[in-house]
């Protein structure tokens, strides 16, 4: 079956843009034009993943992520006008998985496409491994599963890859290109901003004290360690 995507956008050309190119790869291609219609396709089909602009009525690009993630893992793709970090940073912080800033061409955007449904298919499936575990966190990766002192942690296909590379790779340190590479794919290595976010969010999910971590560390100028 083909992916079942959603785009969401208030500038019809846009929408309407993204849409064509996306159904003639062989997608299945749900739109809408503000928040509230995007909040009705998603309560009422299954998704494989939503492309959603930040600026729009009735319900902004925020707070349509803000509250998917209150019931779902659905990767999402943020497109957005606005090119500060500060704005791809509150949008990762409030769940996205990527941030595409406008204008943005045709190629570009469908790799992003091809890697956010690389990593939900994974999760669907995932191939048989050994279950990973450094004190009281653990990790199955056949049922895409994380535990912390036995009870269940919530966690995005994002945050679940990142916290799996990592503790695949327990006590090595782990530079930015190569963490975001592996996580996110090959096209990226520069958006070092987004290890900032999610590494920041395993610490608010993971650690007794984010603030002085036990097990997700920050090796400044390089990159990032899990466990000594």
């Amino acid at each position: 079956m083909s992916a079942r995507i959603l785009v969401v956008d208030d500038e019809r050309p846009l929408r309407e843009f993204i849409s064509r190119n996306l159904s003639v790869r062989g997608f299945e291609v749900f739109k809408a034009a503000n928040g509230l219609e995007a909040m009705a396709i998603f309560q009422s089909q299954p998704l494989d993943l939503i492309i959603l602009d930040l600026m729009m009525p009735h319900l902004n690009g925020l707070e349509v992520t803000e509250r998917i993630r209150r019931t779902s893992t659905v990767p999402i793709i943020v497109l957005s006008a606005l090119d500060d970090e500060r704005d791809k940073v509150k949008a990762l912080n409030q769940g996205a998985d990527d941030y595409l800033s406008k204008p943005f061409g045709v190629e570009e955007l469908l790799a992003r496409v091809r890697v956010a449904l690389r990593r939900s298919e994974w999760m669907r499936h995932p191939p048989h491994q050994e279950r990973l575990r450094m004190d009281d966190i653990e990790l199955d990766p056949d049922k895409g599963v994380v535990t912390r002192q036995g009870q269940p942690v919530k966690l995005t296909r994002t945050e679940f890859d990142l916290l799996h590379f990592m503790m695949r790779n327990a006590g090595k340190v782990l530079p930015h290109r190569r963490v975001l590479q592996e996580v996110w794919g090959p096209e990226y290595g520069d958006e070092a901003e987004y290890l900032r976010v999610y590494v920041g969010r395993l610490r608010r999910k993971l650690e007794s004290d984010p603030a002085h971590p036990r097990y997700l560390f920050t090796e400044h100028g390089i990159g990032y360690r899990f466990g000594r």
